[in-house]
């Protein structure tokens, strides 16, 4: 297993700070095609350091760190909207990884998993559905009927995140409608040209973005795929899909702490400038050091509290860490829109522009309340776990 040690952490730091900047600032600016190009240079250095895919094994070519590190790392590189990016940890392509190293047969790691690795390709994972909610992955309408040797998808997804200039996709879709509930569903490796499969960018806030930006509608219509297209086992979609978001939920939470450290750091900036405020330095006054004093509060707890989940999923698994990993995904996702809120509160109108990240992250990580399991899902898997124990008498 990979190590991080202390100056790893400084030295990231530095880099996203300090080497990721042009490539943030095309990013912001929506020069997306000159973005992406200083990202790919700045992937070179990232290999050349031994950082390439820190969330993956040595074995398949990874930093090999455990789940606990990770979050370090992703801390900061979610101080700039381009960090998971350069790294190639981004979602979804990181959690599709993670799928295929478990589930992939040998020759769909050759053909899928081997260029993703490599970051020759990118992936897209399309699950959600217009009119369905996507707290409830079992309910759903999108099939695949087998036909022979083939399997033929009919459906519609949507918030396919990057599935613009993505090589595949992985689609979970119902194979057997009358199965018990959580097997009812399998996932296909669909690779992006195939007939009768079509995708339109969504507009997401105002701004429809472009490839690892963007999100889609992906409609199949008669779509076609070979009977190697099964990822696992059929009707083991649900399983496999939990088995990507428990990680994936706290890959999330701790990119919102590093958006949430950026976001305080550039509002202490901001109060303390004496150019902008040259009779009075915002710093003084009692409203913002309150807001910055109960930012830094809840971002070093919520840093804590997802440190001790991946701790303990790391040891004891994802079933067993359920309770935590709805509780840091309802309570970080709160942080994150109440530090920027106060951000772009103390930036006045210079907080709505590309001037900053925190008009970027401030509408587009309004999602956060809502992907990977709304919060009132979230707080009922709690209550639920909670009133549980009273009701076995461990009240």
């Amino acid at each position: 297993m990979g190590e991080l040690r202390g100056e790893d952490r400084e030295a990231i730091r530095g880099f996203v700070s300090q080497e990721l900047r042009a490539a943030e600032e095309a990013f912001l600016q929506g020069r997306y095609e000159e973005a992406l190009a200083l990202v790919e240079e700045a992937r070179e250095e990232v290999r050349r350091r031994g950082w390439w895919l820190p969330q993956i094994s040595e074995e398949h070519g990874g930093w090999g760190l455990s789940l606990e590190d990770f979050s370090t790392v992703a801390e900061e590189l979610g101080r700039s909207p381009v960090g998971h990016l350069a790294f190639h940890c981004q979602a979804p392509d990181a959690g599709n990884m993670e799928l295929l190293e478990e589930f992939a047969t040998d020759l769909q790691k050759e053909r899928f998993l081997a260029p993703l690795l490599a970051g020759e390709v990118r992936s897209c994972f399309a699950m959600t559905e217009p009119g369905r909610p996507g707290s409830n992955p079992t309910w759903m309408e999108t099939k695949a009927e087998r036909r022979g040797e083939q399997w033929v998808l009919n459906g519609r997804k949507w918030f396919s995140t990057a599935a613009d200039g993505a090589a595949f996709a992985i689609v979970m879709a119902v194979t057997n409608e009358e199965g018990p509930k959580h097997r009812r569903a399998s996932m296909f490796l669909v690779p992006m040209d195939t007939p009768g499969m079509e995708l339109e960018n969504l507009r997401v806030m105002g701004e429809r973005g472009l490839g690892p930006m963007s999100h889609a509608e992906v409609s199949f219509e008669e779509c076609v795929v070979g009977g190697d297209a099964l990822l696992g086992e059929e009707g083991q979609g649900f399983v496999m899909a939990q088995h990507r978001l428990g990680p994936g939920r706290i890959h999330h939470c701790m990119r919102w702490i590093g958006i949430c450290e950026r976001a305080l750091s550039l509002m202490c900036e901001r109060a303390t400038s004496r150019a902008l405020t040259p009779t009075r330095q915002l710093a003084d006054e009692g409203v913002i050091q309150g807001w910055i004093g109960e930012s830094r509060i809840e971002i070093d707890a919520a840093r804590a509290f997802v440190r001790e989940t991946a701790k303990k999923m790391e040891v004891q698994g994802a079933p067993a860490t359920r309770q935590e990993i709805s509780a840091i995904k309802v309570f970080v996702a709160g942080v994150l829109q109440r530090v920027l809120d106060r951000a772009v509160q103390v930036y006045g109108a210079a907080g709505l522009t590309d001037q900053t990240p925190l008009a970027y992250w401030y509408s587009h990580e309004r999602g956060a309340r809502i992907y990977d399991g709304p919060d009132e899902v979230h707080r009922r898997v709690i209550a639920r776990a909670e009133l549980a124990k009273y009701a076995e008498g461990r009240g």
